[in-house]
């Protein structure tokens, strides 16, 4: 821990992940969708500072996003864990060096991210359905779905089952492919930045 110990101002560079997201350059894109910026910044952080620091990271970063992106679904308890995770493979395992490694590292972090907000979106989907069919009562609830009109529409907005299952899975393989395809260029150059700097401070 290190890093976030002895050089509190080095986690200010989290601020790029929001900025990057925001300024999201199309010709760092795949069909239109951008690489997931915050899993680009917290691998590499939390495979060189530890668990702790990683899950520090991550709630920081998912406060930022969050507040970025306001609204139903958040992405603090995905980018909390996976701080966590890459925290303690960082410190247990051999030191992760590979690109291959971090773009499998960032390929499967930037899934279970999207997984967990697709979930959330869906889970939200199901409740404002709930809530529509009880507001219009059961009679009118019925006769929406007879005709194909999901009653969720007149109350919630956002995504719905049928959208996930659709544009949302296109984003979510897309923003995959994206993230582990920039992960081994990115996250090696941070990795040698953050354990350069990590030892240069323990000697």
């Amino acid at each position: 821990m290190d890093l976030l110990t002895r050089q509190p101002l080095l986690a200010a560079t989290a601020l790029l992940a929001p900025l990057l997201a925001l300024a999201s350059p199309g010709w760092l894109s795949l069909d239109g969708v951008g690489p997931c910026w915050a899993v680009l910044w917290l691998l590499p952080w939390a495979l060189s500072d530890g668990p702790f620091s990683g899950a520090c990271a991550g709630l920081g970063l998912g406060l930022l996003l969050d507040a970025l992106y306001p609204g139903g679904v958040t992405q603090i308890p995905a980018l909390l864990l996976l701080g966590w995770w890459w925290g303690r493979m960082g410190r247990r395992a051999p030191p992760i060096q590979r690109s291959f490694s971090l773009g499998l590292l960032a390929l499967l972090g930037t899934a279970l991210l999207g997984l967990t907000l697709m979930l959330q979106w869906g889970l939200l989907d199901w409740i404002g359905t709930r809530e529509a069919i009880q507001l219009a009562g059961p009679v009118a609830g019925r006769k929406l779905a007879d005709h194909g009109v999901n009653p969720a529409l007149l109350v919630l907005p956002g995504w719905r089952w049928d959208d996930l299952a659709g544009a949302g899975l296109r984003v979510l393989l897309a923003q995959t492919l994206i993230t582990a395809l920039l992960a081994p260029m990115l996250c090696s150059l941070q990795l040698l930045l953050w354990r350069h700097l990590g030892s240069g401070w323990r000697r």
